[in-house]
């Protein structure tokens, strides 16, 4: 027997229902959470359809219909909107009994996880996995909150070209991340071992039921390295700007309640800081290329808006989805972005905005430079230069004395 599948009766609902479409192929991607000793699935989302696929007849001896590359593209799209925790665990397929093989293979090649369903027993599925359906499977979560204040300076070096603010950007987030790895999470006050149950001592004060438990009081400290035998050093360099990012973000994992530890939590809440500010950098310089493109002449000292974090119920449920917006975005955007990537209907009062307005300063110096900021950098630079060679100037300058002191002695 393979690994263990815990999936929610909704799911098997939902891919019966595709099972209903006049297509010999439908695939798409389920989302859940992986354990040490079983996974859970708690939703299926269908595959959206190109555009130029909507009136193209698809032949059904073919596989067509499975295009990889936008598998995997709406794989990536969905996995901005999931809190930590949350996962894509991997691909469905719903073929008819002569596409079936096929379709595994297509997507096997690709490293994809991959079930087929008969379109005539959706229930039944390929081996190894042992899939179980188990209802109210959405209601068992353990919910882990907290608000981060984020104060990150990114320098851009002078000799950067333009198109390597989003470069540096992600090589600052990445020392920044590896803050986040390192710091102690204090949950509900406490700091506790990473191998007990994350439940410990609560059992008692909520009775037996643990379902829709919520950590909001947790806290994250970072902190410098302590006992490395690594020392530092500390680099001069010559910079045209620099990128600032600071604000509050709300960060958000959720925990399956049977038995977790300390760690699968702290792992998942880790993850959801960093993916969400990496998240909303990319988002943001997606929009920049669209719209104004990354030159640095393109860009004004201002401050840049980060898009803010929402959150939406899933019906049922005690999960909810995210996503990002801009302040200009309004809710029926967010609606329709559901309704393509998570094939889910939103209501307009559903969707709660979880935290105020964040900004990125971008702040680079212009190309076209004056004369009198041309000789600054250039002194600079001069400096620099003549700093990082001090002790060959001083060895040498050493070295002519002693060959003038030494011909001076030997005349006499």
């Amino acid at each position: 027997m393979g690994r263990t599948y815990l999936v929610e009766e909704a799911v098997g609902q939902y891919l019966s229902d595709l099972n209903t479409k006049l297509k010999p192929c439908v695939t798409g991607l389920l989302i859940g959470q992986c354990s040490s000793q079983r996974d859970y699935v708690i939703r299926a989302v269908r595959t959206p359809p190109k555009e130029e696929q909507n009136e193209v007849n698809v032949n059904p001896s073919k596989l067509a219909s499975i295009d990889e590359e936008w598998i995997t593209a709406h794989a990536s799209q969905v996995s901005r909107m999931l809190p930590g925790g949350l996962l894509v665990l991997g691909v469905f397929v719903i073929a008819t009994p002569e596409l079936a093989k096929d379709s595994q293979n297509a997507l096997r090649k690709q490293r994809i996880v991959c079930r087929t369903y008969d379109v005539q027993d959706p229930k039944s599925s390929a081996k190894p996995a042992d899939w179980k359906y188990q209802s109210a499977l959405s209601a068992c979560w353990l919910t882990l909150d907290c608000t981060v204040n984020v104060n990150i300076h990114i320098p851009l070096l002078a000799t950067s070209p333009n198109h390597d603010l989003e470069k540096n950007t992600k090589n600052g987030l990445n020392r920044w991340s590896k803050q986040i790895e390192d710091s102690v999470l204090l949950i509900n006050g406490q700091v506790k071992d990473n191998d007990t149950e994350l439940l410990e001592g609560l059992k008692k004060l909520r009775g037996n039921t643990q379902s829709n438990t919520q950590f909001s009081d947790v806290k994250v400290l970072t902190q410098l390295s302590q006992g490395s035998s690594c020392r530092s050093t500390a680099t001069v360099q010559v910079c045209s700007g620099s990128i600032n990012l600071k604000g509050a973000v709300k960060c958000r994992a959720y925990i399956h309640n049977n038995k977790p530890k300390v760690k699968e939590a702290v792992q998942a809440l880790k993850r959801d800081i960093i993916n969400t500010l990496s998240d909303r950098c990319e988002i943001l310089f997606e929009d920049l290329i669209i719209n104004e493109g990354l030159d640095k002449k393109n860009f004004q000292r201002e401050c840049r808006v980060l898009p803010q974090r929402l959150f939406v119920p899933v019906a049922g449920s005690s999960v909810m989805l995210s996503d990002y917006k801009f302040h200009d975005e309004a809710a029926g955007e967010i609606q329709e972005r559901f309704v393509e990537m998570l094939d889910q209907t939103v209501r307009a009062e559903d969707i709660q905005i979880a935290e105020e307005v964040n900004t990125v300063h971008i702040c680079p110096v212009t190309d076209n430079m004056d004369d009198t900021e041309q000789n600054q950098l250039t002194k600079a630079t001069l400096l620099l230069k003549l700093q990082q060679n001090m002790g060959v100037v001083i060895a040498a300058a050493v070295a002519v004395f002693a060959s003038i002191f030494s011909f001076n002695y030997f005349s006499d």
